[in-house]
């Protein structure tokens, strides 16, 4: 089982009374600088749980679920009222499924971070929602603020990261933690809290074991200078927190007004209960013994309210940089991830390794490594279900559902739509892999370096058969643009960007309660709409060319390109090659000139060319490639070879091995 069908699992578990129950996946972070890749671990973490619960049923007499089958059987309910009890309450609003991601903008500038100018220092300690956003000098611009009424620091930070959420399929309700505390919703929990000073100072105090100052109070009111720091309560009525500020200013704070927040390991739990969160990820330093998770679940029970199932996640490092931090700036932000990373693979390096697993990100070689595996595995599901399924063990039968669960998590849209976790989504994965498994990234990379022009990549494309006719008609409606779910029917391209779901809708009434049944699934109506729309229709196989192509010209041209794998198309024989070439090679390379003169040119006929004449003369293949590397790459090693000589020219092929030829007859 995929670990977020696992969690789903656990999640959709009926109440004691047999009841539904409300789901909402909460994740969260701190806008104090650029988002990284490492922020998309928690994000992604919860979008693909969240996905999996949205799809999950379970089925009667299934050995997984028998324990659920016996819990409501005592109830007298089956698991077929059960889940339409579920599909009819959504469909009411009676039931939530909800992914939200709380912004946590009303936290405080903690110092003046290596990115920001110097005169950030006066607005330390004051909230990041209310601070002006840094310029292009890492300076504060208040043009952009406009007192409070353009953007701000927070704004700043979080933009690029929202963008870069669509671009890979994340839509989660976004939640302003300021707005939250101005709108009054945290007046409840900030009430508690103030009454019930000595019993939470006793929890932190034991389960963390902090020992906190005489004078610590669990409100943080704004001061007169809108910095929390140095700010002493000096008492509490409700709505008002009286306090003393560094300046010496005395005055108060109204709890329903947004006039302070509450710190960290109060305010987590009271989010809790806000927001009704259900289901949280959070790192392992939250989730260590003694940690905010731990203080959470105690001061949850001051709030009336059980603590959110929980998951430690790992952290994600950039390899030879260590763990990522916005604060520091050791990072690589999303959008700059997203311009060299095809959105797919940025999700299977998550959707492939269980949260507690470390990551290490690296936009080098193991960038082209983690691609192929991705390949790999696209075309075992495009070729299907091994013939002897039935007789594999459960653990090998386990392993194929979880490597569909992998892909089909890793795609942009949610392919998952209605089905049963990792059960009758066969077709729809191999339909999404088969764009990658027809180019994969690898020999996509290889084109890029030898064309510079897109033109000749599909041309070169065609020859090889990865393309089809469908491609030339995409690129007559646009090309470039199209990077979204699409198919041809009667010559017409019909792309999800394009599609009216308002006007589609209001076409049939008998759509529309067919787009109604699709709701209780929690799909949005736009969403309900397409799938209803592009279902049974033949999903075309290659939308993402033009975007992946686009994104591998950026690696190519960005410092992340491993030296180690650009191309040296040679026009001449280098010294390398001559010091690593002898007078023992010679017959070979005549052989295989006169051989390469008159085969098909594609890459079967030359690598069997190349292998047949190595067995003639009783030389090992890998030696007979590694020279045939120096002469082409001057290097040891390189793509396969038969495709980087295929996308040549004959004659410069052949040019260079006659000039190997003639020095090693000189």
């Amino acid at each position: 089982m995929h670990w977020a069908d696992f969690e789903a699992k656990n999640l959709s578990k009926p109440g004691q009374d047999g009841e539904p129950q409300n789901i909402v996946i909460a994740a969260g972070i701190t806008p104090s600088g650029e988002f990284h890749i490492g922020h998309l671990r928690e994000i992604l973490t919860c979008e693909m749980i969240f996905r999996a619960s949205r799809n999950w049923s379970w089925t009667s007499g299934d050995a997984r679920y028998v324990e659920i089958e016996h819990t409501l059987s005592q109830l007298g309910i089956s698991i077929e009222q059960w889940e339409e009890n579920i599909q009819i309450a959504r469909a009411n609003n009676e039931l939530a499924l909800e992914f939200i991601f709380i912004v946590d903008s009303a936290d405080p500038l903690r110092k003046v971070y290596p990115f920001l100018d110097e005169s950030y220092e006066q607005f330390i300690g004051h909230q990041l929602g209310r601070i002006p956003p840094p310029d292009t000098n890492g300076a504060p611009d208040y043009s952009r603020y406009d007192d409070g009424k353009g953007e701000s620091y927070a704004d700043h930070f979080l933009s690029p990261f929202v963008k870069a959420l669509k671009k890979i399929g994340v839509r989660p309700r976004i939640v302003d933690n300021l707005a939250c505390y101005e709108n009054g919703e945290f007046a409840e929990c900030i009430d508690i809290a103030c009454k019930n000073v000595d019993e939470i100072r006793d929890i932190i105090t034991n389960v963390s074991g902090r020992e906190l100052s005489e004078d610590w109070f669990p409100y943080n009111p704004v001061g007169s200078d809108g910095s929390m720091d140095g700010v002493k309560v000096t008492g509490y009525e409700y709505p008002y927190v009286n306090w003393t500020d560094s300046l010496g200013v005395d005055g108060r704070s109204d709890i329903r007004l947004g006039e302070g927040k509450l710190p960290w390991r109060i305010e987590w739990p009271a989010k809790w209960k806000i927001h009704g969160v259900t289901y949280e990820p959070y790192g392992k330093d939250h989730g260590a013994a003694g940690g905010s998770y731990d203080t959470g679940k105690e001061i949850a029970n001051l709030f009336n309210i059980l603590a959110p199932q929980g998951l430690t996640y790992e952290w994600i490092s950039l390899k030879g940089a260590g763990a990522m931090s916005s604060s520091v700036g050791n990072t690589i932000g999303p959008l700059e991830v997203l311009e060299i990373v095809p959105p797919e693979i940025v999700r299977y390096l998550i959707a492939r390794s269980p949260p507690k697993r470390h990551i290490d990100f690296d936009t080098g070689s193991a960038l082209i490594e983690l691609a192929d595996e991705y390949q790999r595995n696209c075309k075992e599901l495009v070729d299907g279900q091994p013939e002897d399924f039935d007789s594999l063990s459960k653990r090998q039968q386990k392993a194929w559902v979880v490597k569909i669960n992998q892909i089909a998590y890793s795609q942009v849209y949610d392919i998952t739509f209605g089905g049963h976790s990792g059960v009758g989504w066969e077709d729809e994965v191999a339909d999404a892999a088969s764009d990658t498994h027809a180019v994969s990234f690898r020999h996509l990379a290889l084109l890029a370096q030898l064309y510079p022009n897109d033109e000749d990549i599909w041309e070169s494309l065609h020859r090889s058969g990865m393309i089809d006719a469908s491609f030339d008609l995409l690129m007559e409606h646009g090309g470039q643009n199209i990077s979204s779910e699409y198919f041809i029917e009667n010559d017409i391209v019909h792309s999800r960007d394009d599609f009216d779901h308002i006007q589609y809708i209001s076409a049939d009434e008998k759509i529309l309660a067919e787009i109604a049944e699709k709701q209780d699934w929690d799909v949005s109506i736009e969403e309900g709409a397409w799938h209803h729309y592009s279902s049974g229709k033949s999903m075309g196989t290659t939308s993402t060319l033009p975007r992946r192509l686009k994104t591998i010209r950026n690696w190519l041209a960005s410092p992340h390109f491993p030296e180690d794998f650009r191309l040296r198309i040679q026009t001449e024989i280098s010294g390398g090659a001559l010091q690593n070439l002898d007078s023992r090679d010679l017959e070979y390379l005549e052989a295989l000139h006169l051989s390469l003169q008159s085969i098909e040119w594609d890459n079967y006929h030359i690598n069997d060319s190349v292998c047949e004449q190595a067995k003639i003369r009783q030389i090992g293949l890998r030696d007979a490639f590694q020279m045939l590397y120096w002469i082409v790459l001057d290097q040891n090693f390189g793509p396969k070879l038969a495709n980087v000589l295929a996308e040549m020219s004959r004659n410069d092929v052949l040019n260079l091995l006659q000039s190997a030829i003639d020095e090693l007859s000189s």
